[in-house]
């Protein structure tokens, strides 16, 4: 798999994806003892395996109570899920931390540009604050490829930040504000800047902290906070290498060795991806040493310009997704 760990950062049509994708199922079909028992449990035979319709989907759920690794190995790094005290969290055991590195930083450049060119400021608190967070690690790659010294984490030093964010506007510094929901809504209570120029991530999350609202009237009070036109938004998690990235509106697009699918909300044995509206199917071909087909618990719509996300799924449709136990 070196060879493809390789390639997979340079497929330049569908036709190279779909070669790629039947390869990494082949190869964790072999020897992913978990994603196979899977395959055999829902009665797939590598053999009939033809076309990426035809590839299994492993629930992501398997990941909370499952070690889901192609290989043997030991990893470089750990990842856990987000959660509150006492929720099951998923584990995501990363055998190459140079190739999630390289995925991060090429998804990134794809969308966005260089690193270098970006101030970067983290206000994640309850991500700092859990142990193993894949998204902090991330925001440590992109800052060290900056290497901007006004590059900072925030956790409730608010008025730290606002200063922070005032210089950056008037020294005209390229600024991505990367924020955990409610901390940016506890923010934006209590400051306001007009910063056109700034790009802000939402990266999803109330934990409790707060009422759940739709993304509409979330992203009306921050783009009238921030003084910025659009919300950005990144579509990741522990269990992947690769992100997919909104610049607005919450449609998501991916990098060439990433796919969003659509499956039937009825049928969560749906490979394809002809259904307007259903459960999002996640092919990452970076995550070649753990599972590149992950069936999610996220509900998504497609739009001209990608797939926008509308939610979780509801418990009945994750139970008719969980058929699939081990």
């Amino acid at each position: 798999m070196e060879t493809l760990t390789e390639q997979i950062f340079h497929l330049s049509s569908s036709a190279d994806f779909e070669a790629a994708a039947l390869r990494v199922f082949a190869y964790q079909y072999a020897y992913n003892s978990v994603y196979h028992a899977y395959c055999q449990h829902i009665g797939v035979q590598a053999k009939s395996v033809r076309t990426i319709s035809d590839i299994p989907f492993l629930p992501i759920s398997l990941f909370r109570t499952h070690d889901v690794v192609t290989g043997d190995f030991l990893p470089e790094l750990t990842f856990r899920s987000s959660g509150t005290t006492g929720m099951e969290r998923s584990r995501h055991l990363v055998k190459d931390a140079g190739l999630y590195r390289k995925s991060l930083t090429e998804s990134f450049r794809y969308f966005y540009g260089e690193p270098s060119d970006y101030v970067f400021l983290a206000l994640l608190p309850n991500y700092v604050e859990q142990r193993n967070s894949s998204l902090v690690y991330m925001m440590d790659v992109l800052m060290h490829e900056s290497g901007a010294p006004e590059n900072g984490y925030y956790l409730y030093n608010h008025e730290d930040m606002y200063k922070m964010l005032l210089q950056l506007r008037d020294n005209h510094k390229k600024t991505i504000l990367w924020g955990v929901t409610f901390a940016l809504l506890d923010f934006v209570e209590h400051y306001t800047l007009d910063f056109p120029q700034l790009i802000v991530f939402e990266t999803g999350g109330m934990k409790g902290r707060r009422k759940e609202m739709v993304k509409e009237e979330l992203y009306r009070i921050l783009q009238k906070a921030f003084g910025v036109t659009d919300i950005h938004s990144e579509y990741g998690m522990c269990e992947l290498l690769s992100q997919a990235y909104s610049k607005g509106g919450n449609v998501f697009a991916t990098p060439p060795w990433m796919r969003l699918r659509l499956r039937s909300e009825k049928d969560p044995f749906d490979g394809s991806d002809t259904t307007d509206t259903g459960a999002i199917n996640v092919v990452d071909l970076a995550n070649v040493h753990s599972c590149s087909f992950i069936a999610t618990e996220d509900l998504g719509r497609r739009s001209r310009d990608g797939i926008e996300v509308l939610g979780r799924l509801d418990h009945s449709q994750i139970r008719g997704c969980s058929l699939m136990v081990l």
